[in-house]
């Protein structure tokens, strides 16, 4: 079962329409990373998924049910806006948003100290939000978003601001979730962390999908005709060779880039026993490169 479906999505803002006609399946249990520019209709997406804006047309279905309160209430949400309340304690706020997800008085006692551990605020469970750094309000914000371990998490922009040690201990978190069959839906503008992190990708443009599908199918389908090449010997001879149209090298580092149609087997077999080779693969393009790629012929 797919735990999040969106059918024909659409909702406009005056004369701007924000999202067209969005149509995407996130299945049970993986990493969903929503990618855009700034302006996309990421974050509007998001909000129509927990009824803060209402959809013009299209529908939005959880693990295979209408969006009731029922069906929200396994949902755990992290606006991009952060909201706590500034004047209570560490330890209060999750305790506060705990109860607020129907958590006993008994399982507080328990789950509150366990999460101040794992996002390394132990030491502040009675400082107040208002004397946390900013990296520190943002793990104390995640916490309070998952404290009742919700089946599905949405989160917008939860990398942002972050340093990168509590980048990974996000991330870890993240990945600790996945392992207990969560499912991950989150936006961002870091594509290293989409790209560590995601099984699946959306990436829209002006409310419309310019790609939706499994990050490492993607990204073979994308791959370039380049080959990265690590070497010992002489290589001047690599650039005469009938395949190969550029070569840009970095101490004993090529980036070979072949001709249209060529295959990097051949030039393999070309450059054994003239060079010892120590690396030889095709380059596969980064997320960013692909990103930009898109998002820029989409708007030409």
């Amino acid at each position: 079962m797919d735990a999040l479906e969106l059918n024909g999505v659409c909702k406009s803002f005056g004369q701007v329409r924000a999202v067209d006609n969005l149509t995407a399946k996130i299945p049970a249990g993986s990493i969903y990373g929503f990618l855009g520019p700034n302006g996309a209709g990421k974050t509007t997406t998001l909000r129509m998924i927990m009824s803060i804006i209402r959809p013009d047309a299209g529908s939005i279905s959880v693990f295979g049910n209408n969006l009731t309160e029922k069906a929200k209430s396994h949902i755990g949400y992290m606006p991009e806006e952060r909201g706590l309340y500034r004047k209570m304690t560490v330890s209060g706020i999750l305790a506060f948003f705990g109860a607020l997800k129907g958590l006993s008085s008994s399982e507080l006692g328990r789950v509150v100290p366990a999460w101040l551990k794992r996002i390394e605020l132990s030491d502040r469970a009675n400082k107040k939000v208002e004397d946390l750094s900013r990296g520190m309000h943002q793990k104390l914000q995640f916490a309070a978003t998952v404290i009742n371990e919700p089946d599905l998490l949405i989160l917008d922009e939860p990398f942002s601001g972050l340093d990168p040690l509590n980048l990974d201990l996000l991330k870890d978190i993240i990945l600790e979730m996945k392992g207990k069959g969560k499912t991950i839906i989150f936006s961002t503008h870091d594509m290293h962390g989409a790209e560590t992190l995601c099984d699946y990708i959306l990436l829209i443009n002006k409310g419309k999908i310019i790609l939706d599908g499994k990050l490492g199918d993607i990204r073979s389908q994308k791959a370039s005709n380049a080959v990265i090449v690590e070497v010992e010997g002489e290589t001047g001879f690599i650039k005469t060779l009938p395949m190969v149209t550029k070569v840009e090298s970095q101490q004993n580092t090529l980036e070979i880039t072949l001709g249209k149609g060529a295959d990097p087997q051949e030039l393999l077999k070309a450059i054994v026993g003239k060079v010892r080779v120590r690396k030889f693969e095709v380059k596969m393009p980064s997320l960013h490169e692909i990103f930009v790629t898109l998002v820029g012929a989409s708007n030409a």
